[in-house]
């Protein structure tokens, strides 16, 4: 059975044309776009209080370093004229729609990622076009006629790389990475600027002397799959510019879930739950921008010497707000305490999923 890469190079299949649409900070400029005196000021939407969190920054805040999944009062305090604004996601959800509209009149084989970005398979398309540029243009075109927003566009012939060149040239550009760039493209890549590749595993990369594409690329399957387990092995082909994933139409996720390793073994209980309010913050925001809800939240433990647990709790209704989800992860970690051992990693996740529906009821949970 020949590789991914071997496939490739012996022209056993021909190169797909895949496109990945990302839309510029995108709740940012649909408030922008709605509201004319936000126009050109630094905007976070999100909630502003002690405790709120970023969820999109327009691009005049990122200037001043303010990024999504930051705590509202370090982004104030980076830019003390930054101007707050409540997610409206109703409207968000409308204007996706709008987009999607536009997606399906050149594929059906569309995968979305979240309300403001998708995946598009392109290698046959309903116009025919021979070219992927060409239809990348002129959906970002069409977007921008009929919402006043602006997308960037990647291009190439597998997700990685086409996520990869949609970065490439932002806000409102496209960039193509070919099957002659690819590898070469990857080789300058900093790990920590790959897709899926979090501060966590960055550390641990530049831990075994690991900064660049170039450098995985030199490592060997084995040594890769002995250090990252199951991921090694897409390491190992990403840094070759290899990555065989198809696009998936309608892809369905089991869960939502965030985890994070933390530098120090943790024991306390007020240090763990800490710990978890930016993982329960991030699954949240995962489920405002794609809509879905889920019943079932599970907690993972890893314990300094790498033995794992989890504990899950199921409810009747679909938690339906972050605070409920909170309370949730929060009990479940104050009924393992005391621990027997310090932790290493903490994880937080939301499975049972489902679209929300438009009467979704608020869980009113006795905990």
């Amino acid at each position: 059975m020949s590789s991914p890469e071997q496939a490739r190079d012996s022209g056993e299949a021909r190169p797909r044309k895949i496109i990945h649409i990302d839309m510029d900070a995108f709740y940012a400029s649909v408030e922008q776009r709605d509201n004319p005196d936000l126009r050109g000021k630094p905007l976070a939407v999100g909630g502003s209080a002690e405790r709120g969190v970023v969820a999109a920054a327009s691009y005049e805040a990122r200037k001043f370093g303010v990024r999504s999944a930051m705590p509202s009062i370090t982004a104030k305090r980076q830019c003390p004229e930054l101007i707050f604004v409540k997610p409206r996601f109703e409207v968000y959800k409308a204007v996706s729609r709008q987009i999607r509209d536009i997606f399906a009149e050149h594929t059906e084989t569309i995968e979305p990622l979240s309300l403001d970005e998708a995946y598009l398979d392109v290698t046959e398309n309903f116009q025919n076009i021979p070219l992927a540029t060409e239809i990348a243009t002129a959906i970002r075109a069409k977007i921008l006629a009929e919402t006043g927003l602006t997308a960037s566009a990647g291009i190439s012939y597998n997700k990685f790389l086409a996520k990869l060149a949609s970065d490439h040239r932002k806000p409102n550009g496209q960039f193509v990475i070919t099957p002659r760039m690819g590898a070469a493209f990857v080789e300058s890549l900093p790990v920590g600027r790959f897709h899926g590749i979090g501060p966590a595993t960055t550390t641990k990369f530049n831990g075994l002397g690991i900064f660049t594409g170039l450098d995985i690329r030199n490592q060997t399957l084995e040594f890769l799959s002995a250090n990252f387990g199951k991921s090694g092995a897409h390491y190992y082909w990403i840094s070759r510019g290899v990555d065989e994933r198809p696009v998936r139409a309608n892809r369905i996720r089991k869960s939502i879930g965030a985890e994070n390793t933390f530098s120090n073994d943790l024991a306390a209980f007020d240090a763990l739950a800490a710990e978890l309010q930016p993982l329960i913050q991030k699954v949240w925001r995962h489920c405002e921008s794609t809509g879905t809800r889920g019943r079932t939240v599970t907690l993972k433990i890893k314990f300094f010497d790498f033995e794992i647990i989890t504990r899950s709790r199921s409810v009747p209704t679909q938690v339906s707000n972050h605070a409920d989800l909170e309370r949730l992860a929060i009990d479940l970690l104050r009924h393992e305490m005391p621990l027997q051992k310090s932790v290493r990693l903490l994880g937080v996740s939301l499975s049972a999923l489902h679209d929300q529906g438009p009467s979704e009821p608020q869980l009113d949970l006795p905990i």
